[in-house]
């Protein structure tokens, strides 16, 4: 253990500069689920405390609007700096509670400092506009204003980075956030409220709350002070938001599902797609929502593929995320474990052949098997439902234009992979493909540099890039007369 952690795993929330208890004393158990054991507690808040959070915000906010871009751009770097200063505590602490391996946290970690930098910069510039005026003697300006209070819910599978995604931003715009981290991993996000007050951000600019998904998810969705909700996970519980929050017209941002398609062309370079197929596939232990979930191959290189492609995931090393050189962790939770399993059932009785994995790991609790399956086909149901786990069903394909067919064969559209050494293949697959992000030759796209999100059911608004910063701003219009010109 090192000696850092505990000075950021928080058992407490935040509310106003302040940590505190649930007013009712309930705390809810935190698991790690490489060893099943308890780290600790977190407080069960509820309706109240969201309340009190969401006032204390507000109050917090009318203040905090008035700093200059430059000030909260001074704020972020030393958020930025204080998060590399403790990066390996911070990792340590999200691989007890999370399970990825240590060198994904620490990468983890890194990212999230690198979307605060990113944020520090474009907090200055938030441009608006000077617009040539119709009227002779009328001046028409554009500005870019903070929203005010936001409500920021993130997920278990990446709990610092999602947030760094969200209060980076906020803080850039000059508004004030309630957040509320998962129930399964809080410290991650507890840790986030250390840091805070470490750099001098204010009290109230940053409020952190957990317990009852639900309550406070609902008290953030209905509270007419709350301006905006942005929320990463699950599709049915984003739609159940964008609901919530329509009784208060806010604004959304929702980072949802993923069904992510992974195609490899004849032409591909085999090697190259094999290692991409792995970084796309088994990274965090396939939960992640931009993880591949189906792979199709073009039937000139399929055989070929599958054996590269199942060799290399019965290679890598499972265990605890704190041992050295693990590279996969185990999942979350048992539900986990049986969702993978369903998958696995499913495509065998439909034809599918495992061709390594299958089955619990050896290490037994909610450790799983790389698994790659062959021969899948549409029926089966990782052809529409997400996997969120190391399991990898490879289609075969024929023509180009099919597996273009199969990919958007969903409602989802959030990443996407192709392999090819054909630049005119690369661009109308591309252009062909109905998702946010999609990634030719490479495996890994994510960077604060560029928008991250997706289209139809995958979500609404974009984080990183220099439109992240958009749906945490108004844009005022102001026509200025009686100027005497």
């Amino acid at each position: 253990m090192l000696q850092k952690t505990s000075h950021f795993l928080r058992q407490a929330n935040l509310i106003d500069g302040e940590w505190v208890q649930a007013d009712s004393g309930a705390t809810i158990d935190v698991i790690n689920p490489a060893t099943g054991l308890k780290i600790g507690t977190v407080p069960k808040a509820g309706k109240a405390e969201t309340r009190r959070a969401i006032e204390a915000a507000e109050r917090a906010f009318k203040t905090f609007r008035k700093t200059s871009a430059l000030d909260r751009s001074k704020l972020l770097r030393k958020l930025h700096d204080a998060i590399m200063d403790n990066q390996d505590a911070l990792a340590e602490l999200l691989t007890m509670e999370q399970g990825k391996s240590l060198t994904e946290a620490r990468g983890e970690v890194s990212a999230s400092a690198a979307y605060v930098l990113w944020f520090a910069e474009e907090a200055r510039r938030t441009y608006g506009d000077v617009v040539p005026s119709p009227w002779a003697d009328r001046r028409i300006l554009v500005t870019k204003e903070p929203v005010g209070v936001i409500a920021a819910i993130t997920p278990w599978n990446f709990p610092s980075s999602m947030l760094a995604r969200k209060i980076g931003p906020a803080i850039a715009a000059g508004c004030t956030s309630v957040v509320k981290p998962a129930t399964q991993t809080p410290y991650s996000g507890l840790a986030w409220g250390a840091l805070c007050e470490e750099v001098g951000i204010p009290a109230g600019v940053v409020n952190i709350v957990t317990g009852s998904a639900s309550e406070i998810g609902k008290e953030l969705t209905t509270h007419p002070l709350v301006k905006k909700i942005t929320f990463t996970g699950s599709t049915e519980v984003g739609k159940m938001l964008i609901e919530q929050s329509a009784s208060t017209v806010k604004k959304v941002s929702m980072e949802l599902g993923g069904n992510a398609p992974f195609l490899v062309f004849d032409d591909a370079d085999l090697d190259r797609a094999v290692e991409g197929a792995v970084t796309a596939k088994y990274r965090n232990s396939g939960q992640t929502c931009v993880c591949t979930n189906r792979f199709f191959v073009q039937a000139g290189i399929y055989d070929r593929f599958v054996e590269k492609f199942a060799k290399a995931s019965e290679a890598l090393k499972v265990g605890p995320g704190l041992e050295d050189g693990v590279q996969q962790g185990p999942l979350i939770d048992d539900k986990a474990v049986e969702k993978v399993e369903e998958f696995i059932a499913d495509a065998k009785a439909k034809g599918g052949k495992v061709e390594t994995g299958g089955n619990r790991h050896e290490l037994g609790g909610s450790f799983f098997q790389p698994t790659v399956i062959s021969g899948a086909t549409p029926e089966m149901n990782f052809m529409k439902d997400e996997i969120f786990g190391p399991v990898a069903p490879v289609f075969r394909f024929e023509k180009e234009e099919e597996a273009v067919a199969l990919a958007n064969d969903t409602e989802f559209g959030l990443a996407c992979y192709f392999y090819t050494s054909d630049l005119g293949r690369a661009f109308r697959v591309m252009e062909g493909l109905k998702y946010g992000m999609v990634g030719v030759n490479e495996g890994l796209i994510t960077t604060p540099e560029a928008p991250f999100g997706g289209v139809k059911e995958s979500g609404i608004g974009r984080e990183g890039g220099h439109q992240g910063i958009e749906d945490y701003v108004d844009t005022k219009y102001v026509c200025i007369g009686g100027l005497g010109l």
